[in-house]
């Protein structure tokens, strides 16, 4: 039987060998090894590196690399067991090779710069595959290890970035959004029959998609481990090995327009595409939706939203609502129906609780199944005022509007100005100034006696556009 890591070995030795070979033929590259024989080392050292990226070297990993390698090198590792590896001490701090972008890599992103082609993407998407690979001969893969590859992997994005060389997932080849649109011919056979699904959305534009967004770092990082854990789950599952099932369930806190809603949209197509929903829709809800006023109703709307969003992900905004109220309340009726639709369809559905840090503690003891099935929680942290500036120069790139040196000072006076308290508005907020900051300028530039304004007069903010800069009124 082959080792698990042939396949993905041999995939990047059989994509990258005959692109090495051509740049090889150039002056600069002449007398070197063969192409071949430079590549297979290359996916040695990658090996090596992410086996000892945890040191612990277990003996799948070391039998992988026996397997895998031993036919490759006219050497005696493939007479070899895990105890002469771990003795010859070949892959002994082998895992600060991963710190910095090797030369085989840098070879390929530069000739990617030069003449516009993507071997660095072959080169970054088959090393990833080659990593998740040694993670997945574990059945506990450890946060040390999916740690290392997603630093490996924020390395090669940033090389690309330096080398302005467009990121795999950045450009979509997708045609719209969704299923796409219905004329009016197939507007009545819509309304009979579901339309198909769109495909799923490939990992690395979701993720690119991640980390386009403003600020969260953390999130972010948190983020990316929960999809390299479901990725080595996935993996081993399609190889029959066992699987150590964790709970899928997340808990968001934070202030409002933290970003919580776009995350859990992003994260609902993530699960999509490792197949832990079908669907990947998200279904956003709250306490008016699932509490009703009579006996025996607020079970059954519950109900119906836990099954509108079967397939996809179940966001519960301000979810510690549910656990407010005396006995009359049926809040606890709707967490209790809650608890027993998610233990009922594990497979199909993923719940996210959100709301603020202290309250979701009561949220989450408020019924003795939310603890085990809501182990994770991830911090939204508000926004710094150089991350609002950012979101507000975002909306105005995206309508075709500049702040002029008066208006970006007293931007950055007003985000100031607002207090950091529970109910800040973050994005929400940011979202909210350039909508007023768009009024203002319109009545300024049509208010008599103004004149007709130039093209630059209607893209430009100015400082009082922005508005005083004080708190706003609560």
């Amino acid at each position: 039987m082959a080792s698990p890591l042939t396949e993905p070995v041999d995939r990047f030795v059989h994509d990258l060998a005959p692109e090495l070979a051509r740049i090889a033929s150039s002056a600069a590259m002449k007398g070197r090894q063969p192409a071949a024989d430079d590549v297979t080392l290359e996916a040695y050292k990658l090996t090596t590196a992410f086996i000892d990226a945890d040191v612990l070297h277990t003996d799948e990993e070391l039998w992988a690399l026996i397997e895998t390698f031993g036919p490759r090198f006219e050497t005696m590792l493939g007479m070899a067991t895990p105890a002469d590896v771990r003795k010859a001490g070949l892959v002994l701090r082998r895992r600060d090779w991963l710190k910095e972008p090797s030369l085989l890599f840098e070879i390929l992103v530069g000739d990617d710069s030069r003449n516009g082609t993507t071997n660095c993407w072959k080169y970054y998407t088959a090393a990833v595959d080659i990593a998740h690979t040694i993670a997945a001969l574990d059945l506990h893969p450890s946060v040390t290890e999916l740690e290392a590859i997603e630093g490996f992997r924020t390395m090669l994005l940033a090389r690309m970035d330096n080398w302005n060389v467009p990121r795999p997932g950045t450009v979509s080849t997708r045609s719209g959004s969704g299923a796409g649109a219905v004329g009016a011919e197939g507007e009545a056979a819509a309304a009979k029959e579901e339309a198909p699904l769109p495909p799923p959305r490939p990992l690395e534009e979701l993720l690119a998609e991640l980390d386009g967004l403003v600020g969260l770092e953390g999130v972010k990082n948190e983020v990316k481990l929960v999809t390299a854990l479901l990725r080595v789950q996935k993996m081993r599952k399609e190889r029959k090995l066992p699987v150590v099932e964790s709970s899928r369930h997340l808990v968001f806190t934070g202030n409002p327009g933290t970003g919580k809603t776009t995350v859990a949209r992003l994260l609902a197509q993530i699960y999509r595409t490792l197949e832990v929903v079908s669907k990947g829709q998200l279904v956003e809800t709250d306490r008016s939706q699932m509490v009703a006023g009579y006996v025996g109703q607020t079970a059954i709307q519950t109900r119906k939203v836990v099954e509108s969003a079967l397939g996809g992900v179940l966001l519960v905004d301000e979810a510690y609502a549910l656990a407010r109220g005396d006995q009359r309340d049926f809040g606890q009726e709707a967490i209790d129906t809650l608890v027993k639709m998610v233990e009922d369809h594990r497979d199909d559905l993923v719940v996210i609780a959100a709301g603020y840090p202290d309250e979701m503690d009561v949220f989450v003891n408020s019924n003795p199944g939310l603890r085990s099935r809501f182990p994770k929680t991830i911090f939204f942290p508000d926004y710094t005022t150089d991350e609002l500036v950012l979101i507000f120069k975002t909306l105005c790139d995206k309508t075709s509007y500049r702040l002029d040196e008066s208006a970006e000072k007293r931007l950055r006076e007003w985000f100031d100005a607002q207090p950091r308290d529970k109910g800040f508005g973050n994005g929400r907020l940011a979202r909210n100034l350039f909508e007023a900051a768009a009024a203002r300028q319109a009545s300024r530039l049509v208010t008599p006696p103004a004149k007709d304004p130039s093209d630059e007069e209607l893209v430009t903010f100015t400082a009082d556009d922005i508005g005083p800069a004080e708190p706003m009124n609560p």
